[in-house]
């Protein structure tokens, strides 16, 4: 007997099919049945589930004689099915993967509860994905397994079966069947759940619900359907007299779905609303219930359906969309007006004198103090005191600026201010294209990292990479430039090329890397414990870049199986690129921890003892730890045809190079991530981009360009630099997992 029976219904879905049925047999929890149901489809859905069957014995299929619809279609479902647990999936929908993994665990963990509600996330057609907005409701925290009467919040959840999974023992004995009809799931979950004796959650995406683009709307029928729906939810409570409590919470749940249909933008015919609200008005008559007072929110919406008041919500609704358009034009003179304003402000202080010991920082375009503009505000305060610093960030990133720094908000006075009156600018991005430069202003371009990757002018060849990058426009930005950072002589000299100016280069190494050569022990364990990492573990750092040539950019490397087959000594850091906003993974479990937020990516490569990445610019300033780097290069034409690199990363690697995940696996499992090639290759790496950053590249940009001194520290050789080693003791480490790549089974 199988753990799980998969209760596929298909029907006009063979576009879809073969990945929703792909999602379920590549599990890495195998002990399952899949059932796919075909509905009488007019197109290849019957035969794409016949030619699954023939390849896997876990693969069953059911022909309906006739079409029947999605209810009847899973009862069938039931009918054949084994398992102690049943779990529903739509044809176009997907299981996320380890899904049937974590569900088992859960179920086995909270003590075969005769329901476990997990999350999901909706996948619009558009791309992406969107988690669910109920996902409080699904936190594991408290007592399980629990009833209804512990978190009654879940019956307002949405009614969809397939975030569930059922015993199915438990769904023949109470002879739970799932109608007939578009609004089929509501009688099933709210009957479920009432009747359930125990129920479990489990607080992680196990499905993604895909959002199909409609050329035209659910037929009228389609939506009226609804009052059937809840006609059968209130005749289930009236046959079971234990249920009546719960009529007060299905009466203001039946509300709120009659409004949503009603109001919902394009779900009905026009000539057909005025009947809906007609029997809205009848079926609140018939199942009203007191009880729980209506919401204030929700007081108008009770109103209309009460009462059937047809006109009067035409008329509400013509003054809230008149209102609207009548307050645009305001909104925009509004802010027509302030931007003319600020603009005279900012005319204003152009005229007024500089002030000589201002300096104004900002990074990434409004994020919070980090990279080189943040270790040079640190070294303006240490070695120019005199100068008073601010830093330029969206309110949300104030927090990281340190309090001795003024904070400033763009696009406010005091912002145009500052650079319209501040000597000294500092930035690793561009300014606002409308910043005019002064004569005596000095403009600090930091740059934030070391080229491999196709930059500026370099771009023009690669319109994929480019979008919609003005090359005018960033030629003027360069012009503006008075000083330009660089870490080593292949940087100098890419900088030239792609942005060529009359600016003068400072090859004094990178500000931001300065704290690899000052950090202690202390700090490095410090770090471990504020990010969780336990103790004695192999910190592996997950860093890759941006991809031009992809819509999203979810991640090819699963890290969890990664963890799985490496053994229980290793986690995973796991940060996204500033471009894509994370996190990596969703939601971050066990032994990953995502890290997209934290404001410092110095301190994660203080944290770690491992780094994991592509093509990102952070291989380089790793470099300067002297600790392993481990490139995962899976889709490096694809990346190089599209953005293009200025050397072959394989001819100049700083360690080991995997071209997929089995190769990555086996590099971590075998040693030969620290071993001697490794360290071989690390050493010519450090000696060609790592000749600058001794931990003294912000002083020396300070006294050169705000002391005006000339004798300058000189660079200490790497063979004298000592960073502060990896709180993992490598070499004491029995790391000797084996794996087997061709069955996912570790041996160690």
């Amino acid at each position: 007997m199988p753990r799980f029976s998969v209760i596929v219904p298909a029907y006009k879905v063979q576009a879809y099919l073969p990945a929703c049925l792909e999602s379920v047999l590549s599990q890495s929890y195998e002990d399952l049945e899949l059932i796919v149901v075909d509905d009488r489809s007019p197109d290849a859905c019957g035969e794409i589930a016949d030619e699954c069957a023939a390849h896997d014995p876990r693969v069953r299929t059911v022909h309906l004689a006739r079409n029947k619809g999605l209810g009847p279609a899973r009862n069938a479902g039931i009918s054949e099915a084994t398992g102690d647990y049943l779990v529903f999936l739509d044809g176009d929908d997907t299981l996320t993967p380890h899904a049937l993994r974590a569900i088992a665990d859960r179920l086995k963990e909270t003590g075969e509860p005769d329901v476990l509600l997990y999350d999901h996330a909706l996948a619009p057609w558009s791309g992406g994905t969107v988690r669910n907005a109920f996902t409080g409701q699904l936190t594991e925290q408290g007592p399980a397994p629990f009833l209804l009467e512990d978190r009654p919040g879940l019956l307002r959840a949405p009614t969809a079966a397939w975030n569930k999974a059922y015993r199915r023992e438990f769904v023949e004995s109470g002879g739970f069947a799932f109608p007939p009809g578009h609004h089929a799931d509501t009688p099933w979950t709210c009957a479920v759940l009432m009747t359930a004796e125990s129920i479990a959650t489990l607080d992680g995406v196990c499905v993604h619900h895909r959002q199909r683009r409609r050329s035209r709307a659910l037929g009228t029928a389609g939506h009226f359907d609804v009052f059937d729906q809840y006609d059968r939810v209130f005749a289930h409570v009236d046959s079971r007299p234990e249920l009546a409590r719960w009529r007060p919470v299905l009466f203001r749940r039946m509300v709120d779905d009659l409004w949503a249909v009603f109001a919902g933008r394009g779900r009905l015919p026009r000539r057909s609303r005025a009947e809906f609200l007609r029997r809205s008005r009848d079926h609140h008559r018939a199942h009203r219930t007191p009880g729980r007072p209506v919401p204030v929110r929700s007081w108008l919406r009770h109103k209309v359906i009460q009462l059937g008041l047809y006109r009067t919500y035409r008329v509400v609704d013509l003054a809230r969309r008149l209102r609207r358009r009548a307050t645009r034009p305001v909104v925009r003179l509004a802010k027509a007006l302030r931007t003319a304003a600020l603009r005279l402000h900012y005319r204003v202080q152009l005229r007024l004198p500089l002030r000589e010991d201002r300096a104004v920082f900002a990074a990434y375009g409004g994020r919070g103090h980090g990279c080189n503009p943040g270790a040079l505000e640190e070294a303006f305060r240490t070695f120019a005191p005199h100068i008073r610093t601010a830093w330029i960030a969206r309110p949300e990133h104030h927090h990281t600026i340190p309090t001795a720094t003024l904070r400033l908000r763009p696009d406010t006075a005091a912002y145009w201010t500052a650079l319209a009156r501040s000597k000294y600018l500092v930035n690793n991005t561009d300014f606002d294209r409308r910043l005019v430069k002064r004569p005596g202003q000095v403009l600090v371009q930091t740059q934030h990292g070391t080229p491999l990757k196709h930059k500026g002018l370099a771009l023009r060849e690669r319109p994929a990479a480019a979008g919609d990058l003005d090359f005018d426009e960033m030629l003027s930005g360069v012009d503006r430039w008075d000083h330009l950072l660089s870490p080593n002589r292949h940087t100098t000299l890419t900088w030239e090329r792609v942005y060529p100016g009359g600016y003068t280069m400072l090859p004094y190494g990178y500000p931001r890397n300065d704290v690899f050569q000052r950090a202690t022990s202390e700090d490095v364990r410090r770090l471990r414990e504020s990010l969780g990492i336990p103790a004695g573990s192999v910190a592996i750092l997950y860093a890759p870049t941006h991809r031009d040539y992809r819509r999203t950019q979810r991640t090819t490397l699963d890290l969890d199986r990664l963890l799985r087959r490496l053994g229980p000594r290793f986690v995973v850091l796991a940060r996204a690129h500033h471009r894509h906003g994370g996190p990596l993974v969703s939601p971050a479990t066990g032994r990953v921890i995502d890290v997209s937020d934290h404001p410092s990516v110095e301190s994660l490569c203080l944290a770690s003892d491992a780094l994991v990445t592509d093509y990102s610019s952070l291989m380089f300033d790793y470099a300067n730890l002297d600790r392993p780097i481990v490139i995962h290069a899976d889709d490096r034409e694809a990346y190089e045809a599209a953005r293009g690199t200025y050397f072959d990363l394989r001819s100049f690697a700083p360690g080991a190079v995997a071209r997929s995940e089995d190769e990555l696996t086996d590099i971590f499992a075998t040693g030969h991530w620290h071993g001697s090639r490794s360290t071989q290759l690390r050493s010519a790496f450090r000696e060609r981009f790592c000749p600058y950053d001794d931990g003294r590249a912000a002083e020396r940009v300070v006294r050169h360009v705000v002391l005006g001194e000339t004798e300058l520290p000189p660079v200490i050789p790497l063979a004298e630099r000592h960073p502060v080693p990896s709180a993992a003791a490598l070499d004491r480490f029995p790391l000797a997992t084996v794996p087997l790549p061709t069955t996912g089974t570790p041996v160690t």
